[in-house]
């Protein structure tokens, strides 16, 4: 059995805010489970394109934005999932942080970053 509370967990500063580990590769389970913080007014260009990745809003408001242009909200209560490693655009409301709590297939080795100064969408 794994327990684990939030403040023993790593802590990774992503690019746009903050993904707190609670499972990773090396428990040997097959997913990772991070509960994520998007920073207030920050818009993040995502992709995984080794990852499948379902994330679970808890906290704040804001949106995904597929590559087509469709914006789905984001409020306590929504889930949605990236089933294709799709490329998406994560932009947290103005106002508040967006707070998720995120399933990544396979497992994150714990220490990914995203790149965010590029062009491209950032992936891993």
């Amino acid at each position: 059995m794994i327990v684990r509370h939030l403040a023993e967990v790593k802590t990774v500063d992503w690019g746009n805010g903050l993904s707190r580990r609670f499972l990773l590769e090396s428990d040997g389970l097959g997913y990772t489970m991070t509960d994520t913080t998007v920073r207030a007014g920050t818009k993040s260009r995502l992709e995984y394109r080794h990852h499948l990745e379902a994330c679970y809003c808890i906290e704040g408001k804001g949106e995904v934005v597929d590559t087509d242009g469709t914006s789905h909200p984001l409020e306590p209560g929504t889930l949605y999932a990236l089933d294709r490693n799709d490329a998406h655009f994560l932009i947290a409301s103005p106002d508040e942080d967006l707070r998720l709590v995120c399933v990544f297939s396979p497992a994150l080795r714990g220490d990914e970053r995203h790149d965010l100064d590029s062009a491209d969408f950032s992936e891993y």
